[in-house]
């Protein structure tokens, strides 16, 4: 028998309210970054059971399936388990939900899934073809090439199957599923959406750089130290420890 929202710890109740909003929110940059046309894509973002330490109890948040972006309220965001059922909601959960609920059953480290059908990303993933790191920004971003995941059909798990064969163990928080679009994960729903528009932006200047010739590619040891420092040094976050560094 399924469950439903009443029947998790109020605490966990107290966070699907704010991640409802969070992810409400989070549809706004999909279109304001030109992601997605009519209703395609979709953001989610897991809500920890942490009385049931192991994972397999926890939550996520979705936009419901075929609602105009316009449209989307913190209310209407749907409630899913690692199943993909619905745990809360009115209205059906997206299309891609056991792609997501996938990937959170298998990554335990991921927070944050965000699928797009951006036209840059999307076009490489129509050719099959990897995003080739010849920027410094991809270095920092995704510490080398963006990868191609499988052809799967959308309905089922194939998708989320494609997306944990291809990123477990692999710097990049982007996948290209061929012939389908990018999906991008995250420690949260934010820093998938950021991995989203960061795949569209080197996807369309790798793409313009081809029309001018064959991109440089990046020595292997410079991507290295360009994603440690990224993902160790830049930003607030060394503030404390790296005072007076820009």
């Amino acid at each position: 028998m399924s469950k439903t929202l009443t029947d998790y710890p109020p605490a966990v109740q107290e966070e699907v309210a704010r991640v409802r909003a969070v992810v409400s929110d989070l549809h706004a940059e999909l279109p304001r970054w030109d992601l997605v046309v009519w209703t395609a894509g979709n953001v989610s973002q897991r809500v920890p059971n942490t009385e049931v330490p192991d994972g397999s109890a926890d939550l996520f948040v979705i936009k419901p399936s075929g609602v105009s972006y316009d449209d989307l309220t913190p209310a209407g965001m749907v409630v899913c388990d690692l199943d993909g059922n619905l745990v809360d909601g009115t209205r059906s959960p997206s299309s891609d939900t056991a792609a997501h609920a996938y990937v959170y059953s298998h990554m335990r480290e991921v927070g944050g899934v965000v699928h797009t059908h951006s036209t840059y990303a999307t076009a490489w993933a129509a050719r099959g073809e990897e995003v080739p790191c010849v920027l410094t920004m991809m270095a920092d971003e995704f510490g080398g090439p963006v990868p191609v995941g499988p052809f799967a059909i959308i309905g089922d798990d194939s998708i989320g199957r494609g997306i944990v064969e291809t990123l477990s163990g692999h710097r990049s928080p982007a996948v290209l599923m061929r012939n389908h679009g990018p999906f991008t994960i995250g420690k949260d729903a934010r820093a998938a959406v950021k991995a989203a528009v960061m795949v569209e932006e080197v996807a369309r200047t790798v793409h313009v750089s081809r029309q001018l010739g064959e991109p440089v590619p990046i020595e292997q040891h410079h991507i290295d130290a360009l994603y440690d420092r990224y993902q160790n040094v830049y930003g607030q976050q060394a503030a404390t420890t790296t005072e007076g560094q820009a």
